[in-house]
Formats: structure tokens, sequence, C-alpha cells
């Protein structure tokens, strides 16, 4: 998968400048072709390919980099949604979009929700290139940095969900990663502030102070955790702006982390 989307990648730089749609879908696989199932099954009128939620397959949606700007980097994009469902605008497309008018190859990844086997999210997040996510999408982000065979060269994580601990993490998000009878040890296990590494890429990280939803401890955390490894990592709380701000022009910083995006992307892994 890693050398088909270099491939396409390379096509479409030929024809599109930037892309205000993605230039390309790949379908990766689905329940029936993937390693694992997430065992969910649509009822008649649900298997819209379109949907959003309770998804069952797996596709890559290219916006290629603008060719006059382009700067070899590739980045693929984790919407958030509790892994219930998938906020693919403001968490996907519209932050794929901007990457590609600044150069950067941007691939939006509409993955499988977990039900219960934490698996299959990882498994259709290890066939990326680069990672970026957001809140439960930073989650599967952080774990592919941490627990996935391969990992990126690095990671931009924006609100994500990293703990489990009760107080700090979104118990939400890990009661439909792992089941609502999960275990402490398994809880324990994806709280990913305790599974970095010095092999773990190095990586920048977005909250907000007053995030209710998604407190900004999960950010530290995972930044303590990192430098504590020897990681190179970059970390910006804001002082306002809650949760899921994404793309939304109304989050006050929303130049500023947008500067502070590519600023990095111009000086990692060199």
């Amino acid at each position: 998968m890693k050398k088909s989307l270099l491939a396409a990648a390379a096509v479409l730089f030929a024809f599109a400048a930037t892309a205000q749609e993605p230039a390309a879908t790949l379908k990766i696989w689905d329940n029936t072709t993937a390693p694992h199932s997430n065992e969910i099954v649509l009822a008649p009128g649900e298997d819209n390919p379109d949907r959003t939620d309770r998804t069952t397959e797996t596709e890559l949606y290219i916006y290629p980099a603008d060719t006059a700007r382009a700067t070899g980097q590739a980045v693929v994009i984790c919407p958030g949604g509790s892994y219930l469902g998938l906020a693919i605008g403001h968490e996907g497309h519209d932050v794929a979009r901007w990457l590609s008018q600044n150069g950067v190859t941007a691939a939006v990844l509409k993955y499988r929700m977990p039900n219960g086997h934490p698996e299959v999210p990882l498994e259709d997040v290890q066939q990326a290139l680069r990672i970026m996510g957001f809140s439960a999408g930073g989650h599967l982000a952080a774990t592919a940095s941490t627990l996935g065979t391969f990992k990126p060269a690095f990671a931009i994580l924006v609100y994500p969900v990293i703990t489990a601990e009760p107080g700090k993490g979104h118990q939400f998000s890990f009661d439909n990663l792992l089941g609502t009878k999960r275990t402490a040890e398994q809880s324990e296990y994806y709280s990913l502030q305790n599974r970095v590494t010095e092999a773990t890429p190095p990586t920048l990280l977005f909250h907000s102070d007053d995030d209710t939803g998604v407190p900004s401890v999960n950010s530290a955390l995972y930044y303590e955790a990192l430098k504590a490894h020897g990681v190179k990592a970059s970390m910006h709380i804001y002082p306002v702006g809650e949760h899921g701000w994404g793309y939304l022009t109304t989050f006050p910083y929303h130049e500023a982390w947008k500067s502070a995006v590519l600023d990095w992307l111009r000086t990692v892994n060199r």
C-alpha cells in the first residue's frame, strides 16, 4: 500500500496543481478483505459509501501538492470522532486542501471504526506514509507512532486523546475502542504516554487549555513522555478554543496554528 500511495501521488503531480476536491480515492480494503473485521454489520440503507459513522470500509482521499510549491512531504490525516464516526470535513478534507495548497501532498483517511476491536483502525492507518491526527484520530496517530510495526516519519497530534486515566481521558473514545468491559490492563496499554520509546517519531502537539472534552493534560503527558525518551517534540497549548476546532476559522488561533504547522514541517526530520 505504501508503494501504491507513492505511485498515485507521483502521477497526480503531473495533472493537478492544487486540488479543491480529491484527485483520486484509493480503497484500501473492507471488513471482508482486511486482516481483521470490526464486526459491524450495516442494515439495508446504511451501506452508503460516503457514510462517516460505523464505517466498514477504508479509503484514502488524495490531494496532491501544488506543483509550484511542492516540498516532497506527504501527510495522512486521521479525523477524530470518538472512534464512533469521523469529523471528515473540518478535520479532514478542509485541512487536506490547505496542506496541498502549501506544497504538501495530503491524504484523508476514512478508517474503520473499532467497535471494540482496537487492531482494526491501527491496521488501517499503518498503510499510511505520514500521519496527522485530530482528537480520537490523534489517538490513532499516536498508536501508529508507538504500537505500530510501521512508524511514520513524524506525527502532528491536534487535541489528541492519549490517556484513559480517570479524570484525564475521554472515556467514551476508549469505550468505543476497547469496549465498555475493558480491563484496567487494556486501558493502561492504550494510554499511549506509557508506550513512547526512543523509536517514537518527532511529534508536534496542539491543544486548548479550556478543552473540557479532552483535557490538555493528554498532550502534556505525551509531550513529557517524548522528552523523557529524547524524542524531538513541540507543543502549543492555546488559552481558549475548547475542543474540535479543526480547520474552523472561528478558532481564535486559526492562523497561528497553521503557521506553526508549516514552520514545523520545514524543519522536521532535518
